[in-house]
């Protein structure tokens, strides 16, 4: 069984990722690289955020057990360890759909309305009906998600800016009507690392151009021999732009320094082809994916179940505390 250790934390954090699919490097670069360092010195609450998928996919849950699984999976072999922080599952915590309930009480519809993510991906997404109110209300979801903890900060992309607006904004009207009980927590934004899908387009699950952190090298091997590079250096002998290479920002984030000046220099004057450009990444994403499927080996479901089982517990136990504040300030108990 896993043990909670007791620890005197600094600060508190809080982050969730949607069990929609298999994790690529686009993942651990944008997010899970900064989940493993933020656990050693805060009290760290991740969570599976399985009624956010929910959002867009309720059409179809006939997989999501099996995501949530393998997202923890994916969680685990990275580096995230429960005995340094708390890792649950969203829909397990009941308290966070409580507190969802009265923060759309005080929360207008046009602060839904004018948010820009919401406007954006109406527009992108035209194969699913997203008129639903659990898409326009996700941000409210999200706030509940966060301040049930009550953190100092979260760390999010750029995009998910407004949405922090909104929780800071939703906590503020609960503070004004109700009393003290929220804090504003800030955002704090992740790495800006670049890791482009190997077709140049975004790294995306739905798009099928990913790297993935449970893929073998045997598997990887295809998608990178036809991975993009400089779109103008069709032999060899042209010179290349490494600024412009699809495969360049792969190297800045998993090929020692010395050897990238190395690339970019062979690169533009020509002396390095974009072949054994490619092995030298193989070499490097080889070197990186090794521990990591290593620990995934290590791994069985039932550990992955006692993990959940009991970081549940200590969420469903803060998360609980949090709400007892809530009912008393709002008068009802």
């Amino acid at each position: 069984m896993i043990e909670q250790t007791a620890k005197i934390q600094n600060s508190c954090t809080v982050s969730g990722m949607r069990p929609t699919g298999p994790l690529h490097i686009g993942h651990y670069f944008g997010a899970l690289k900064n989940f493993v360092e933020m656990q050693e010195d805060n009290k760290a609450f991740f969570f599976v955020a399985d009624w956010h998928a929910l959002t867009s996919d309720y059409a179809d849950t006939s997989r999501i057990n099996e995501f949530v699984d393998e997202m923890v999976l994916d969680w685990l072999s990275v580096g995230l360890d429960p005995n340094k922080c708390t890792i649950f599952r969203q829909s397990q915590i009941k308290q966070h759909a409580e507190l969802h309930l009265l923060f759309s009480m005080i929360t207008p519809n046009s602060w839904l309305e004018r948010n820009p993510t919401y406007k954006e991906l109406q527009q992108e997404i035209s194969t699913k009906d997203l008129g639903n109110y659990g898409f326009l209300g996700y941000p409210v979801l999200m706030a509940s998600d966060i301040l049930i903890y009550r953190p100092n900060w979260v760390p999010v992309g750029q995009d998910q800016l407004p949405h922090m607006e909104l929780t800071r904004e939703i906590a503020r009207r609960f503070n004004y009507l109700y009393g003290e009980t929220f804090p504003e927590p800030q955002a704090k934004l992740t790495p800006a690392a670049k890791c482009p899908g190997l077709d140049g387009r975004k790294m995306s699950k739905s798009y099928g151009n990913g790297i993935f952190l449970s893929d073998t090298m045997e598997t990887i091997a295809p998608k990178v021999k036809s991975m993009f590079t400089d779109p103008a250096r069709l032999r060899k002998s042209d010179p290349g732009n490494p600024n412009v290479c699809n495969l360049f920002p792969y190297h800045v984030l998993l090929t020692d320094a010395d050897k990238q000046n190395e690339i970019r220099e062979g690169c533009k004057n020509a002396s390095l082809g974009c072949v054994e450009c490619k092995k030298i990444f193989m070499q490097s994403l080889e070197a990186f994916l090794a521990p990591i499927h290593e620990r995934r080996a290590a791994i069985t479901k039932d550990y992955i179940h006692d993990v959940l089982a009991k970081g549940n517990e200590v969420a469903r136990k803060n998360a609980e505390e949090t709400m007892r504040t809530v009912r008393q300030q709002m008068k009802l108990v």
